[in-house]
Parts: structure tokens; sequence; C-alpha cells
């Protein structure tokens, strides 16, 4: 178990810049390092899970040798009433037998739960690193994205020359220009059009009463 942490306090500590210089992805890294924690914080769980099983199973022997003590106890009292010796012996025996594996039982019982105390502690201290790290996790990937984008604005800006961009715009107002011009030609085009048959009819007009002038004065 003390590898198992160890070997998590070094994942957790590893140099992430050292990987980034060598052009490693830090998303994905640190993606990796929560994946590899969180196996390690399951791995954790079963380990202490095995622990509080084995702790139930002596708290169960205790009690067990506990009531055979007191068993023995009683009837070697009783034997001893009734002036049997032999059978007061036995009881008396198999009594002290039960006490040494009580005391073998509760040395290893605490044991156990010390082990099982410092593996909880170990285990919440992971839970809050991985917490740590997650919001570690958003935080690098919300600047790689931001750096990410500076890089592709200011390599868009590099390979930008104002120059052809002028060039590009001057030959473009030359051809609006152009249309502009070709529009009001076709404009002016169409108002002398519609304006052709108008003066025509003024000059029959005009000469229609000049006839009439004359034969009046004919007449």
């Amino acid at each position: 178990m003390m590898g198992l942490f160890r070997r998590v306090k070094t994942i957790i500590l590893a140099d992430l810049h050292e990987l980034v210089d060598q052009w490693e992805d830090p998303v994905a890294l640190t993606k990796q390092y929560l994946r590899e924690l969180q196996e390690q914080i399951e791995t954790a769980q079963r380990s202490i899970a095995q622990q509080m099983a084995l702790e139930q199973r002596y708290a169960s022997l205790i009690a067990h040798v506990k009531t055979m003590i007191e068993k023995r106890t009683r009837q070697a009292k009783l034997a001893l009433e009734r002036n049997e010796e032999a059978i007061a012996k036995l009881a008396l025996r198999e009594k002290l037998m039960y006490e040494k594996k009580l005391s073998a039982y509760q040395q290893q019982y605490e044991t156990l739960q010390e082990k099982t105390t410092y593996m909880s502690e170990q285990l919440n201290k992971l839970y809050e690193k991985y917490e740590e790290l997650s919001a570690k996790q958003w935080e690098l990937h919300a600047r790689a994205n931001a750096a990410k984008t500076i890089k592709d604005i200011n390599t868009t800006l590099a390979s930008f020359h104002p120059e052809q961009a002028l060039r590009g715009f001057a030959r473009m107002e030359e051809r609006v220009f152009a249309l502009e011009a070709e529009a009001n030609a076709s404009r002016r085009f169409l108002e002398s059009a519609h304006a052709f048959p108008s003066t025509i009819d003024e000059e029959v007009e005009t000469e229609l009463t000049k006839w009439k002038e004359a034969q009046a004065k004919n007449a």
C-alpha cells in the first residue's frame, strides 16, 4: 500500500513543463494524469474495503473468544463448586488458551485499525488532490486554447502583407469605378432614347404650324 501511495505522489509531482517542452500536448497529459490518479484511487478503495472486511472478521473472532472465555470461566467455577477438579482444570486450560488468542487477536485488530485509518486518511488526500488537479486541468485547458488562438492570430498577422492588400483593394476600387461609369453611361443612353420621340413630335408640330401659317397667307 505504501508503494501505491509513493507511486501516486510521483505521478502528481511529475514535471509537466518538461514534457511540454518536448512538444507534448499539456491538456492530453493532464487527462492522462487524472486517469492514472483515478485508477490509483479505485485501487486504494478496494484495498481499504478489504482491510475493513478483515477488521470485521477479527471483531467477530474477538467477540467469539470473549464469549468462550466467559463460558469456560463459568464452567471452571461450577466444576470447583462440585469438586470436579479435572473438569475445572480442563475448563481453565481452555480459558487460558482463549485469553492468549484474545490478546493476539486484539493486537492484530488494533494494528489493522491503525492501517485502515492511515489508508483512509491517504485516500482522502488523494480525493482532495484529484479535485485540485481536475480544477487545474480546466485552467490549463483554457490557457492552452488561449495560447493556441494567440499563436494562430500572430501567424496570420505575420503572413499578412498590407502592400498586397492595398493593391488588391485598389484594383477592386478601379473595377467599382468602371462599373459605376458603365451604369451612368447606360442611364444617360436610356434617357436620351426616351427623349427622342418627344423631340420629333415637337418638330412635327412646329413644322405643321409653319405650313398652316403659309396656307393662310396664300389664301
